[in-house]
């Protein structure tokens, strides 16, 4: 018979009890955080099996994420602070709150409409949770972007919470002109670090790499693109070519110090021919 959230519920419960296991008791919110990190990550990663039609390892992995989930929640329990139940209740009144479009009588055209009202409904909850908790009474719309996330990650989500209040470009192509501008920079950046070697000047490279690579993510948004799982794939696929060029070197009996660029560049060629 199927397993149940009660029953993954009672199996935490039996872990933590005295009589249950001595790891799973010796756990507290420090020594749980990096393995909730990590499970997050591993179900993002096969995100992309999924998409491909292999999900198993995206089932199995969000299975592992909400064990985290729940043994958080335990913790918390035991501390006095919270329960399952009580996560469970303030997400779904979460979520019948800021959609009022189903819930209730607000209309909403499109989903553009909908997150625009999402956003002033969120900033609306921060401002009167700010003045329980004595804070500003003008909260940022990216209070709620975490400065821990990967840089990629964060980037993308600053831009899209920006763009839904209307601070965006008008077009994709402006977002290019955009690119090519920051390009030109940091093609001058570069220019004068080369002269200088001076560490303000690549202080200045640095600063423009970013600028770069946060425009790059602007048009992956306006693309539809999740820029994190694009460059994992590129990631992946960048790995996949290396290795053809690491066995390849091994059936010849060659190492990279004996081989020129042009023949390892033809090595790559090869293994981008192989997968068409």
């Amino acid at each position: 018979m199927p397993k149940t959230f009660t029953d993954l519920v009672e199996l935490m419960d039996r872990l933590r009890s005295p009589d249950g296991c001595p790891w799973d008791r010796e756990q507290t919110y420090a020594t749980l955080a990096p393995m909730l990190l990590e499970e997050a990550y591993e179900a993002f990663d096969a995100l992309e099996e999924a998409r491909e039609g292999r999900p198993d390892a995206l089932r199995e992995e969000l299975g592992d994420l909400l064990f985290q989930i729940t043994f958080f929640a335990r913790v918390a329990s035991e501390r006095g602070e919270f329960n399952i139940d009580d996560v469970i209740d303030e997400v779904h009144a979460k979520m019948v709150r800021r959609h009022p479009h189903v819930f209730s009588d607000t209309k909403a055209g499109d989903s553009a409409e909908v997150l625009r009202n999402w956003e002033a409904i969120k900033a609306e909850e921060k401002r009167a949770a700010g003045k329980v908790a004595g804070k500003p009474d003008h909260p940022s719309i990216l209070d709620g972007v975490s400065t821990k996330a990967p840089a990629l990650m964060e980037a993308h989500q600053i831009s899209t919470k920006v763009a839904r209040v209307g601070f965006d470009w008008t077009q994709i192509k402006d977002i290019f002109e955009k690119l090519q501008e920051e390009v030109g920079e940091l093609r001058e950046a570069i220019s004068k670090h080369a002269d200088s070697q001076d560490e303000a000047d690549h202080a200045h490279v640095r600063e423009e790499i970013g600028d770069l690579l946060f425009v790059v993510t602007n048009i992956a948004r306006r693309l539809n693109v999740e820029p994190e799982a694009a460059l994992k794939l590129s990631n992946r696929k960048f790995r996949r070519r290396f290795s053809h060029i690491e066995n390849r070197l091994r059936e010849q009996d060659r190492k990279f110090e004996e081989t020129t660029l042009d023949e390892l560049e033809e090595l790559w060629q090869e293994a981008k021919r192989m997968e068409r």
